[in-house]
């Protein structure tokens, strides 16, 4: 098994003035039996502009909440999956200069078992406009590239394709499909 990874990235899209506060974040890399991967497409206007994303599923933890328990649950709310968490990949650690916040990203792999109901908020739903992503492990790649062209999908895309690299040496190691 790889050892886990660290990232520290820094916001070079939006000046700094101050950080207020942190977020602890669970995200994951999910695959299934054929070796597809699944992320989140996000439509958003906003503060942060307007875009089109990729981004892996997760959200932040709640009070009280184990790293574990929160994954299952974002998973769950935003792809509808019931999964098995394989490893964890590693943390980066960035920074939302224009929000003020400092971000602790939790990366697992996770295999899913099955799909079912999404639990979406009303935010995820109505402004972010959040669908599901079915792609190979290049469709992924290029996507990300694809969406670089906004300040957040740079941000997104420096923080993400590293941990999605991770991945696939993980998924290689051991002996898991990935569809390229």
């Amino acid at each position: 098994m790889l050892d886990e990874i660290f990232i520290e990235l820094n916001d070079d899209k939006w000046p700094l003035e101050y950080i207020d506060h942190d977020r602890n974040i669970v995200r994951a890399i999910v695959t299934d039996a054929e070796g597809m991967f699944y992320f989140v497409r996000i439509k958003r206007d906003d503060d942060f502009g307007k875009a089109t994303l990729i981004e892996t599923a997760g959200g932040g933890t709640e009070e009280g909440e184990d790293l574990f328990s929160s994954l299952k649950r974002e998973l769950k709310e935003e792809l509808g999956a019931d999964i098995d968490i394989l490893c964890k990949i590693g943390v980066v650690s960035d920074y939302y200069n224009l929000i003020h916040r400092h971000n602790m990203n939790n990366y697992f792999l996770c295999h899913v078992k099955s799909f079912g109901e999404r639990h979406l908020t009303v935010t995820e739903e109505e402004s972010f406009h959040l669908s599901i992503l079915k792609l190979s492990y290049s469709e992924a790649l290029a996507e990300y590239e694809l969406r670089k062209n906004s300040k957040l999908g740079a941000l997104i895309a420096k923080r993400e394709i590293p941990i999605l690299i991770q991945a696939k040496k993980l998924l290689e190691s051991l002996d898991r499909p990935i569809a390229h």
